[in-house]
């Protein structure tokens, strides 16, 4: 028996895409990911071997982004950050 996604229960899907961060140019695209309901792993090493500077710019773009549409940012580790849309939060070790 298949299950047919209703229009409604399409539009509340949320998906989680993984990238990898090699300039600041891509930031738009990110942007419009997570404007679109999308959660993004990204992963920052690239850029981060590439010029300091500008991924330092491309995090706290990103950190201003986030906190204007009500999502949330955080870091996973080292190498990668997380960034979510609005109605997804990032567990931080207490509910806030």
């Amino acid at each position: 028996m298949t299950q047919s996604i209703t229009e409604k229960e399409a539009k509340e899907i949320i998906y989680l895409k993984a990238l990898s961060l090699k300039s600041l140019e891509e930031l738009p695209n990110i942007k419009d990911d997570v404007n679109k309901k999308m959660i993004i792993i990204l992963r920052i090493t690239p850029l981060a071997q590439k010029d300091v500077e500008e991924l330092k710019k491309a995090v706290e773009e990103l950190y201003e982004f986030s906190v204007s549409i009500g999502g949330d940012i955080a870091r996973l580790g080292e190498e990668r950050i997380v960034i979510t849309p609005p109605g997804v939060k990032i567990w931080r070790g207490s509910i806030q």
